[in-house]
């Protein structure tokens, strides 16, 4: 069983012992030094907190110890109950809230859970924030508050506004969408994705939805990451269907995975490439996704007169560079689509809209669009680690010995040769050195992380 203490939160399994799992005494001290930094660093005796959470089984035991820790810490709570990541994300700032807690562990199986924080602009923490906070629960440096001062608690509802502001984006057409007719094929994976994606999509004028594992219970029907090895069900039923398309959603609704009318995967890095193609045609500018991404996202960033730039893998930092070039659309190749018209978070429901648009405006299907980017393929491979090994040399020599390439170290070590790419990484849980590569075939990028590999293991 495991505790994970990151900047980004605090994630870990469901039962246990103390320090050593996600239990209710961890979960009060982490609260707890969260609000002491809203507080802080808000100048506020009494900030407003939202608070919203995934299906997972665990859900309903973390809320509830969260909302009560943040009441006996003076703060206010609203309280959206069972919400995707960017509807809370909405609701911070929507609220002019303070801050905000996720409960959720994303993609991982059911027993695990997790709180994401956010700051007053409904954003993730940067590193120095979460720092702060680790530092605070530590040292338990927080103080309860007294009687006369606790916080009270308010609910609301926030994915109808969510999906109007969705809609409400000059680039969403619904009345295209709804002039395709479009049969749409979802598995939302019994989080909240089976109560908002059914909903954005009749929202949009979608009238047959052909829906698997959308009961909202947490009880996974199988592994929540939305890999192909995963959504074989999705595949078989987008086909059997006649479904225009298919989508997949993880269980907090960040990630979106697309299925071809032919039941074949669009591919996770190619999300992010075909809403960006649509974003760049109408309104050119920069785009930016994390060193792990796919090329493509560059390659069809230049072919529509933009630049392309590179982030540190994490949100956070994708969303820091966003701003920085001020990028028009960007984000992970995990499927996870970020566009700051709507906010600054990655929203399967703006990537849903924006890819049905684009569809439905371009007369193209899925699998059409997908032949039309360019083609690569990502192997992953790792390095085991053991105690004694100097990382940080590892990858200072690696840097060295291809000096004569473009190498970019704003996140490990990675490698850009002309026609393919290597990106190593040393995990932040697990003691592994990723090893991501990608090329014009799976043999070549294999190929290419191997011979990485093996460098790494000569310096070992």
């Amino acid at each position: 069983m495991t505790l994970i203490k990151s900047i980004s939160g605090i994630r870990g399994t469901i039962g246990g012992m103390i320090g050593e799992n996600l239990t209710p005494l961890d979960i009060v001290k982490f609260t707890a030094a969260y609000a002491a930094f809203i507080k802080k660093s808000t100048q506020k005796q009494k900030p407003c907190i939202v608070v919203g959470r995934d299906a997972r089984i665990s859900g309903e035991m973390v809320h509830r110890i969260v909302t009560g820790t943040l009441t006996g810490m003076g703060c206010d709570v609203t309280d959206i109950g069972m919400a995707t990541t960017p509807t809370t994300e909405i609701a911070v700032e929507k609220e002019g809230a303070s801050g905000g807690i996720i409960i959720t562990a994303s993609h991982n199986p059911k027993q695990w859970n997790a709180l994401k924080l956010l700051n007053g602009k409904g954003e993730f923490l940067n590193a120095a924030e979460g720092e702060e906070i680790l530092t605070i629960a530590e040292s338990e440096d927080f103080s309860f508050s007294p009687v006369d001062e606790l916080g009270k608690i308010i609910q609301k509802q926030y994915l109808h506004e969510h999906i109007q502001q969705v809609l409400s984006l000059d680039l969403v057409d619904k009345k295209a969408i709804e002039a395709a007719n479009f049969r749409v094929a979802i598995d939302c994976v019994n989080s909240v994705g089976g109560i908002a994606i059914p909903e954005l999509l009749y929202a949009l004028g979608v009238k047959e939805i052909f829906k698997l594992h959308c009961a909202p219970h947490g009880n996974f029907s199988h592994n929540p990451e939305p890999l192909p090895q995963h959504l074989t069900e999705l595949a078989s039923l987008t086909r059997s269907s006649k479904a225009a398309v298919g989508f997949a959603v993880d269980p907090d609704v960040d990630r979106l995975a697309i299925y071809c009318e032919d039941g074949e995967p669009f591919g996770e890095e190619y999300t992010l490439v075909a809403v960006s193609d649509y974003i760049l045609q109408r309104t050119p500018g920069n785009t930016v996704s994390n060193l792990s991404s796919s090329r493509a996202l560059r390659d069809v960033t230049q072919a529509r007169g933009g630049q392309y730039h590179a982030a540190a893998v994490g949100e956070v930092n994708v969303v820091t560079k966003m701003k920085e070039v001020n990028a028009i659309i960007g984000g992970e190749g995990n499927g996870g689509v970020i566009y700051p018209t709507l906010h600054y978070g990655r929203d399967a429901l703006v990537g849903i809209a924006l890819f049905l648009t684009y569809l439905a405006k371009s007369g193209k299907t899925p699998a059409e669009l997908r032949e039309s980017y360019p083609p690569y393929f990502m192997a992953k491979q790792k390095v085991e680690l053991t105690p004694d090994i100097d990382t940080e040399m590892i990858l200072a020599k690696v840097k060295e010995k291809f000096s004569d390439q473009q190498v970019t170290d704003i996140d490990g070590v990675k490698i850009d040769f002309p026609d393919k790419w290597v990106h190593l990484r040393k995990s932040n849980t697990e003691p592994i050195i990723r090893v991501y590569s990608e090329a014009h075939s799976m043999e070549e990028a294999k190929d290419i992380g191997k011979q990485i590999i093996n460098v790494i293991q000569e310096f070992s």
